[in-house]
């Protein structure tokens, strides 16, 4: 029990302007209120200012949680600084409350620093319900452990001179204090809004910028806090954009034509994406009646000839296993987006996790074979898709991308894509096939065979899920599923071959190397930078193709002395209740790279629903090479 007196109350923020390299902000309200808009604004802004950004969105697992609840918590945290940012980082200096109990979800998982300044809506404190003032005491005595310096700021009475519903106008006063707060420029606030509210009419985008206009000005009167963080120019032109939007926009870089999917968080703003400038590029965007509809209308579209993909999540992929199946055994080529979150089943629908990686390679019956590759970043989103077309169509096979939902919302500037024609899929070879040409005539060393399109002059064939000849002739005879299994495989082997291996990001050998995968890069390799800067000795490792794997593990991992996977997937720790080395389960990519390389991985791993900090990393490898510096 804490014996500190309850947190005290102000009126003001501390005087004055810190001069820091980034800071954390987070904007929390209840489902609805428009903090996610606020901050995604704020980041885009700061982006493109020239700062560093990474946000994260806080999502409640129900559409519409009951209000001023702890559980139904909605918000987002923006990261900014004057160098790069990779992550959401550890905790958050600065938070807009828009009421006390969703500022207590926050506090109840350790998301505030120590000390943090809170700036909170202050009409609870004085409510005419006296449950509710009850509330607001109890939570102020609460918060009182975190030595807060809160700061209430009468949102709804300043909001109430502009709009008849304060609700859907704190969000904008909110940007308006972090806008003085922070020094952004007024004007470049007042053209995302403008670019945010493109579809609504003049007066609400008045409204919007007025309320922006007020909250700005309400913090020059009332607060003397300013936070400057170094805006650095880029040398390069940056595009500013989430996870979602990057995969739809690397799809019709690619030359996508044609994507199937059915809406399911946290996948569907891909669509949302797609639907608004997809047909403006010959593309075809369906939303199918279910997640079988649409795996089959992309494999359909697929097969005629179209460049088509699909995207989903965890159950989702779960529901198109028959179909991954019919397109691996067709070879028709396919490409798989899963934007992955918390499970089992409904699991967390609005949490991240990295809990798919095993369904994806081995969630089917009988031997699949296809390729799995994991973005690692927002800008590698985009550039995920225009090579996972190309090795589906130059392998014919099925391409899964494991992107997950921190890089969905996650918003980050980087440079500008500059476009290249050889991206583009290439028009299908419509010429006529030879009467020596068969529909599967593979080749023994490569697996390859050439891809028919159904109408292609002397290319009639039948096309079934059963085994199959050369001919695409259904047939049980000895040895013909042995050599169809074999020449699926092969073109595994032949595109690994093809990979190079990944760089080790510290040095070459040492004490500890940490291997990661998908969205914890950032996490990861700002936790060893740190450590490293302590003098420890650890270094990390990003994966990208997860199946087939990057060639060259074994040699890198016997150059450390402990090889860890950090992953967000679940493993027993060692020391639970009857776990024992042979029955420990083990963390996703831990058990693939022990199986793989036959080297002693083991993993630390966690499933808090929200994206790893990087002093948590820190701390596991201080707890596994000590504390001291090495010499």
């Amino acid at each position: 029990m804490s014996t500190r007196s309850p947190v005290s109350v102000t009126d003001a923020s501390a005087p004055g302007a810190i001069r820091v390299r980034e800071h954390a902000v987070e904007v929390v309200s209840d489902s609805g209120e428009g903090a996610q808009k606020c901050g995604q604004f704020f980041g885009a802004i700061s982006a493109k200012l020239g700062n560093g950004v990474w946000t994260v969105e806080i999502i409640p697992a129900e559409i519409q949680p009951p209000a001023r609840t702890p559980s139904g918590a909605s918000g987002v945290r923006i990261r900014i600084g004057s160098g790069a940012v990779t992550n959401w980082g550890d905790h958050a200096d600065l938070v807009v409350a828009f009421n006390e109990q969703v500022l207590l979800a926050r506090h109840r998982c350790d998301a505030l620093a120590p000390g943090a300044i809170v700036l909170i809506e202050s009409m609870w404190a004085e409510h005419h319900d006296e449950r509710i003032r009850a509330q607001w005491q109890a939570a102020m005595t609460e918060l009182a452990s975190g030595g807060y310096r809160i700061v209430p700021v009468p949102m709804e009475q300043e909001c109430l001179e502009i709009v008849d519903n304060a609700r859907r106008g704190k969000n904008m006063f909110v940007l308006g204090l972090l806008a003085a707060i922070y020094d952004r420029d007024l004007d470049r606030v007042r053209a995302q809004i403008e670019l945010g509210f493109e579809k609504k009419s003049e007066a609400i985008r008045a409204a919007n910028i007025q309320l922006m206009e007020r909250g700005a000005a309400w913090a020059r009167e009332h607060l003397g806090l300013r936070v400057e963080i170094e805006t650095v120019a880029s040398d390069h032109d940056l595009v500013v954009m989430n996870g979602n939007q990057a995969l739809g926009m690397g799809a019709i870089a690619a030359g996508f034509d044609f994507c199937a999917m059915y809406p399911i968080t946290p996948a569907t703003s891909v669509s949302h994406y797609l639907a608004d400038v997809f047909d403006t590029v010959g593309g075809t965007l369906h939303q199918a009646e279910d997640e079988i509809a649409a795996i089959g209308a992309a494999i359909g579209a697929s097969y005629a000839g179209k460049v088509a993909f699909t995207v989903t999540s965890g159950p989702g992929l779960a529901l198109k296993t028959e179909f991954i199946g019919l397109a691996v055994m067709t070879e028709v080529p396919l490409v798989i987006v899963n934007v992955q979150r918390g499970g089992p089943s409904t699991g967390l629908p609005t949490k991240v996790e990295q809990s798919d990686l095993l369904a994806a390679m081995f969630g089917q019956p009988g031997d699949v074979p296809k390729v799995v590759m994991a973005p690692a970043t927002i800008e590698e989103c985009f550039h995920c898709m225009v090579t996972a077309r190309r090795i589906a169509e130059t392998f014919r096979c099925v391409v899964v991308i494991l992107s997950d939902a921190n890089l969905a919302t996650g918003v980050q500037p980087f440079p500008r894509p500059q476009l290249d024609v050889e991206w583009q899929a290439r028009r299908p070879d419509l010429s006529p096939v030879s009467e020596r040409a068969r529909p599967f005539d593979w080749d023994d060393r490569t697996g390859l065979s050439r891809r028919i399109i159904p109408g292609q002059p002397g290319g009639m064939h039948t096309l079934t899920g059963l085994i199959h000849d050369e001919d695409s002739k259904v047939s049980y005879a000895p040895g013909v599923n042995e050599r169809a299994c074999s020449m699926r495989s092969r073109k595994m082997a032949v595109l690994q071959q093809t990979l190079e291996p990944p760089r080790v990001h510290g040095a070459e050998t040492g004490r500890l190397l940490i291997v990661g995968w998908g969205s914890t890069r950032g996490a990861i390799e700002e936790a060893v930078d740190r450590a490293r800067e302590e003098g420890l000795a650890v270094s990390a490792l990003h994966m990208r193709f997860l199946s087939p794997l990057e060639p060259g593990l074994k040699d890198i991992f016997r150059r450390f002395d402990q090889v860890l996977t950090v992953e967000i997937n679940y493993s027993d720790k060692p020391d639970d209740p009857f776990v024992t080395d042979e029955n420990r389960r083990r963390g996703q990519l831990c058990f693939v790279l022990r199986a793989q390389t036959l080297v002693d991985v083991d993993c630390w791993t966690r499933v808090p629903g929200e994206p790893l900090r990087p002093g948590r990393i820190l701390t596991e490898i201080r707890s596994r090479i000590g504390e001291g510096v090495e010499r």
